[in-house]
């Protein structure tokens, strides 16, 4: 801890802050050390003490406590934040730290469900897999990928220090390198719905079934081998007190570069596309009012898509404490909406997937109607057929078989095939047709079989 600075003739004695112990320097020089091992320092870095003419400590703020200049241990970014935490107060601070987190941990859950619902529609219904929903997929993968690692990491974070598993160096190392990788793979993922939907807008033929194994090696093998680099290089240096805030350092560009780049030509596929989308409007003769309503829905719908909000990392100096949390409320907004935004844009709108949940709900709906008609059917002639059993108040036999499953598991449930019978509850039906007048049945019959007993008879004298 800090302590009282004591004035000696002719050296500075050996004194002890919070971080580390110096030792007795002579007046008028300093004393260097290696920066203190603890998160947020940098590597091979140095931290120094003055020791002054008179032979005591220099001070801070004119208090007679003893100042170690940390500066050049601590990360330029981290000082910065520090700074402004000092300008908006500790608790202003503080309090945008939690609302942000929730405002991440509530985007995160919304974008872990409804990845995993579109990810089990496409999965689930046949007449959706083809080349265009396979891209979505990967997209889908690669987002939920990096919304469970990131989950993990907050979770963690949230624990008490003794339940916290990514203190282990190499579970945190691991972690934060799966993160960056899955990441990654939806930057590139992000890059290829924008090429291919450039090229369905903008390119007339497009031989879409001959490039799907190259979007594949571009979508996760190119992020794995950025990812491996980089994981290299970090622990090559044995940057061990910065893999917490890994981001700052240099060697994240490694990484950020390439996404950045993405941005940039997703951003210059987004032009493209709304200026060849005006075209074909004006070609169509739709009104300026709707030309633009179908454009700028368009650029809204594929912004959030094509990583644009991402851009807003890349600015974080605020003066003031509403501007920083306006900031960091809409980027992490943006940021883990993300995942939900992309299903909500390429699976809950399509209108593929619409009409296909549509036919299955129709399908089903018929067919349980086909079921009660059939089963009545059935049911009555199987009346006919054992009279005896309905006038003593039994069951039919051939009643009872239509109660009973007749769903088979190699059923198709996905709108694309028909679907057997389901088990439903027959009692009602059963109940109806027990209490119908068998009189009129037997009547019936008894008519029929005096008819065909004519019938024979006249053959029999022929």
């Amino acid at each position: 801890m800090d302590i009282t600075n004591v004035t000696y003739e002719g050296f500075c004695p050996e004194v002890c802050d919070k971080w580390m112990c110096w030792p007795s320097t002579s007046a008028g020089s300093n004393v260097t050390m290696d920066c203190p091992k603890v998160k947020g320092t940098l590597e091979n870095a140095k931290a120094y003490k003055f020791c002054s003419s008179s032979g005591g400590w220099e001070t801070k703020n004119g208090t007679n406590e003893s100042y170690t200049h940390y500066e050049s241990c601590i990360m330029p970014q981290l000082q910065e934040l520090a700074r402004m935490c000092e300008e908006f107060g500790q608790n202003t601070c503080s309090q945008i730290g939690r609302i942000t987190r929730c405002i991440e941990m509530v985007g995160l859950s919304f974008s872990f469900v409804t990845l995993v619902v579109s990810l089990y529609i496409f999965a689930t219904y046949r007449v959706l897999k083809n080349n265009r929903t396979r891209i979505h997929k990967n997209l889908f993968v690669a987002t939920l990928l990096q919304v469970i690692f990131r989950l993990i990491k907050y979770i963690d974070q949230g624990l008490d220090h003794d339940y916290q598993f990514l203190q282990r160096v190499y579970l945190n190392e691991a972690c934060t390198a799966l993160l960056e990788y899955s990441k990654t793979a939806m930057f590139m993922w992000m890059f290829i719905e924008g090429l291919y939907l450039h090229n369905m807008i903008t390119v007339t033929v497009f031989q879409e079934y001959s490039y799907i194994k190259i979007y594949c090696i571009i979508g996760w093998t190119v992020p794995a081998l950025m990812t491996t680099v980089w994981l290299v290089i970090m622990l090559t240096k044995e940057a061990q007190t910065t893999w917490e805030y890994y981001y700052f350092l240099d060697y994240y560009w490694i990484l950020e570069g390439p996404r950045s780049t993405v941005i940039v030509v997703n951003l210059l596929f987004l032009l493209n596309i709304i200026r060849v989308l005006i075209v074909k409007l004006r070609e169509s003769q739709t009104s300026e009012i709707e030309q633009v309503r179908k454009a700028v829905r368009a650029a809204i719908f594929l912004l959030p898509l094509m990583g644009i909000s991402h851009l807003l990392f890349f600015y974080y100096k605020f003066n003031k404490a509403w501007k920083f949390a306006l900031w960091s409320f809409s980027a992490y907004f943006l940021g883990t909406f993300q995942g939900c935004f992309v299903a909500v844009l390429y699976c809950f709108l399509n209108g593929e997937v619409q009409t296909a949940i549509r036919n299955s709900f129709y399908l089903h709906m018929s067919l349980r109607n086909y079921e009660y008609t059939s089963c009545r059917n059935f049911t009555l002639i199987s009346i006919v057929h054992d009279e005896s059993s309905i006038q003593n108040g039994e069951t039919s036999p051939w009643l009872q078989c239509c109660a009973q499953n007749t769903e088979t598991p190699d059923d198709e449930k996905d709108g694309s095939y028909p679907v057997l019978h389901k088990r439903r509850d027959t009692s009602t039906v059963i109940t109806e047709l027990t209490a119908v007048n068998s009189s009129t049945y037997k009547s019936s019959m008894k008519e029929k079989w005096s008819t065909d007993n004519n019938i024979v008879e006249e053959t029999e004298v022929k």
